[in-house]
């Protein structure tokens, strides 16, 4: 872990989404320094799901040593950005530094979101990250500090990260245009970067996007934090990058990562925009344009999958089901499967006990996966993650994301027999 400074006592941290998750855990992290911070969140009541609101985080920050002013912040209200704004300044004196935060997901194809989904997440990511900056501007001009962090990705223009969740992608580089339109805008008055981790993160959130059980493959929010408090640290000059946590980390010193992770030890999630899987080919054009994209493989052969395959999968999968798995999951699935072997299986996790079959399932299925036998059996026994299968486009996932990703905990299981 990185030590504080101290560096950031009487500093005043304008972070949007700063609830819980990711925005708090910077929020504390500078807290310890003494800084103050505006929690700017929608969040007033806690949900059963995701814990916390701006005045239990501002509770936190105050005993971390920080001083703390909640503010009911909906990105999308340009009103409730300038009126936050105004507070900070009135009550701190200024702004020194902001940190973009807050952001909406959607992980679904083109033809599967719905438009209020796609306005939500360019309202939110991009134009409330614009909004916010803008409203911010005059205040960090007066800094010594000044600094602008955006948590959003490298600009991949692998067509990979877009073709499974345009909209998504769209909307998140917006909020990485800004970095780098904002940097030279205003290079040499204000620093403005963006942040991104190398691997998945645990907060609530993914709690609820992934399932029981996806925090083994995550790092601890503290990873961000640190890494922010670094950027922070850094001169007025240190602008327009695109920085991963672990890079930065290694760059002050830090080399054991283990701290980090959740489960010290446990193979670890890549995130999304990062071509560093190795599922994924990636090689630049040999002309002038600097632009990756993605390498077409060609067919080969595929591996015929040992006989029966499917059907003993099904066979082990259906062995292993309990009443506690269908509690915990509450979904059915359909497969439908291409090459030898292939066909339409399901696995019902909403009856009790559990059921599979083949064929389709009596009711409307919540998810349905497209792929080859062979990529299912692996997938089942552990040899291809899920996660890297729809990425690379082997997987194909139409309906609920969250309850796809639930599945994966499943696979994990049946690992160690197959």
């Amino acid at each position: 872990m990185l030590p504080n400074t101290g560096k950031l006592a009487g500093c005043t941290i304008f972070i949007t989404g700063a609830s819980r998750g990711i925005g708090k855990a910077i929020a504390l992290k500078a807290a310890k320094d003494g800084a103050n911070v505006v929690i700017a969140a929608k969040t007033t009541q806690s949900h059963p799901k995701l814990p916390g609101t701006i005045y239990t985080a501002a509770e936190e920050i105050e005993v971390a040593g920080g001083k703390a002013l909640p503010c009911v912040v909906d990105v999308r209200d340009e009103q409730q950005i300038s009126s936050a704004v105004e507070k900070a300044v009135e009550k701190f004196g200024g702004i020194d530094i902001l940190v973009n935060n807050a952001s909406a997901i959607s992980l679904t194809n083109t033809l599967e979101t719905p438009t209020k989904r796609v306005d939500l997440m360019m309202s939110v990511n991009t134009r409330g990250t614009y909004l916010t900056s803008k409203a911010c501007i005059p205040f960090l001009k007066k800094s010594k500090i000044a600094h602008i962090l955006n948590l959003s990705p490298p600009l991949n223009l692998n067509p990979l990260w877009f073709k499974q969740h345009c909209a998504y992608t769209i909307a998140k580089y917006g909020m990485s245009m800004c970095v780098l339109g904002m940097a030279e805008e205003f290079k040499g008055e204000i620093a403005v970067n963006a942040l991104w981790p190398k691997t998945a993160i645990h907060t609530a959130a993914m709690d609820m996007l992934g399932g029981a059980g996806i925090e083994s493959q995550c790092r601890k929010v503290d990873i961000i934090a640190d890494a922010a408090y670094c950027i922070f640290k850094k001169p007025k000059s240190f602008t327009g990058n695109f920085v991963i946590d672990e890079n930065i980390l290694k760059e002050e010193g830090i080399k054991n990562f283990d701290v980090y992770a959740i489960t010290p030890g446990h193979p670890l999630l890549p995130d999304f925009f990062l071509d560093e899987h190795p599922d994924v080919i990636v090689e630049k054009k040999e002309s002038h344009e600097a632009v990756p994209e993605l390498k077409e493989e060609k067919p080969q052969p595929q591996s015929k999958p040992r006989s029966g395959a499917v059907e003993e999968t099904f066979r082990i999968v259906k062995n292993s089901l309990s009443d506690e798995v269908v509690k915990a999951t509450q979904a059915v699935y359909q497969f439908d499967l291409s090459g030898e072997d292939g066909g339409t299986w399901f696995l019902d996790l909403k009856t009790k006990g559990g059921y599979v079959g083949h064929g389709e399932p009596s009711g409307q299925a919540d998810v349905v996966m497209s792929m080859s036998t062979d990529d299912f059996v692996k997938m089942f026994s552990g040899k291809l993650k899920p996660t890297m299968a729809f990425m690379s486009g082997k997987l194909k996932i139409k309906g609920n994301m969250a309850l796809a990703i639930k599945l994966e905990k499943l696979m994990n299981q049946m690992n160690s027999k197959l």
